[in-house]
């Protein structure tokens, strides 16, 4: 693993900062894509997120488009689409005509979780059970309209519109090894969510690696690592955006989402034992350091997983640091 080269990659959560608007986050999402694009990052995710205003990303559809008409060789795509929450036909359809029109820079990746709370979920789609079952179908409906292709029934007699001479590359999100399952199965790419669930990872990867069945997408496995990075040559900063990250999962946690809050607003906060514990625990989720910490630490992250593309999620309380650490990095893995 120590000679591969480790591809990078954004998973980006569109964050509202403290005192910025939505429309300023959806801003800052675009310029930190061309500056990917610039810095040779390989492929850039826009989650989906529902009630919380912290995170402007609710449709990922619609951003994929506008990054992909502002940059010119980056992959763009979702991390990821909220399966659940959408037809299979809708879903198709949307990233076939993002496939017609940027063709085989799309990717589409999906997740079983809603990327909301149950409530909100409900009056997305209310005929939701989350049912594994349903999910399943989900999966192989969307093959079929993706490749117009058909086992029968009413699927057999609808096309998903446009027809596309290529198709969006599809992974699986997960924070757990079940996934990786339907991931191998279905012969798509297999994305583990490290940055909600540090543990287990390595093993989901393995399984997903060893059960992988070849699909007409994919001929062998493809597997990347998403997590929190965040780099900066100044230690002071360093520790404070790793104090403010853990003050959110903490938040986060109550069901209070990922407030925008700054350094001031927190520096001063006591914990209670538990919730100390509960920090050192999140500490698994991030890698936060100086250039020299940050290579050793996702060195060793991509070896222990065995894979070599990692996904860099940050978040700051400062946009500039947000684009200082997205530079250090691809400085580092040139």
């Amino acid at each position: 693993m120590s000679n591969i080269k480790i591809k990078l990659s954004v998973l980006d959560q569109s964050p509202v900062r403290k005192g910025v608007t939505a429309r300023r986050a959806i801003e800052e999402t675009t310029i930190l894509a061309q500056e990917a694009e610039k810095l040779g990052y390989h492929r850039f995710w826009v989650s989906e997120h529902h009630n919380t205003t912290s995170l402007a990303g609710s449709t990922p559809e619609v951003l994929i488009a506008h990054l992909a008409n502002h940059t010119k060789t980056l992959r763009i795509g979702s991390g990821g689409i909220m399966l659940p929450n959408h037809s299979a036909l809708k879903v198709a359809e949307s990233f076939r005509l993002l496939e017609v029109m940027h063709p085989n820079r799309i990717d589409l990746g999906m997740g079983r979780a809603p990327g909301t709370d149950r409530i909100t979920a409900s009056m997305l789609n209310p005929s939701n059970t989350w049912s594994e079952q349903d999910f399943v179908e989900q999966l192989r409906e969307l093959h079929h309209y993706l490749h117009d292709t058909s086992d029968g029934g009413i699927q057999a007699k609808i096309k998903a519109i446009p027809i596309s001479e290529t198709v969006p590359q599809q992974w699986l999100l997960s924070s757990s090894g079940q996934s990786a399952l339907f991931s191998a199965h279905f012969g798509m790419g297999f994305s583990f969510a490290h940055f909600i669930n540090p543990v287990g990872g390595a093993q989901a990867v393995q399984y997903y690696r060893e059960h992988f069945k070849p699909s007409l997408d994919l001929a062998a496995p493809v597997e990347n690592v998403a997590l929190h990075i965040f780099c900066s040559e100044d230690e002071e900063k360093v520790k404070q955006q790793e104090a403010l990250m853990s003050y959110r999962f903490l938040q986060l946690a109550k069901g209070k989402g990922l407030p925008a809050v700054g350094w001031d607003d927190i520096k001063n906060v006591s914990y209670t034992g538990a919730e100390l514990e509960q920090i050192k625990a999140n500490k698994q989720r991030m890698i936060y350091g100086t250039p020299t910490v940050i290579k050793e630490q996702l060195t060793q992250l991509a070896a222990d997983y065995d894979v070599d593309e990692l996904m860099a999620v940050t978040i700051t309380e400062h946009f500039e640091d947000r684009i200082r650490s997205y530079e250090l990095l691809a400085d580092i893995f040139k």
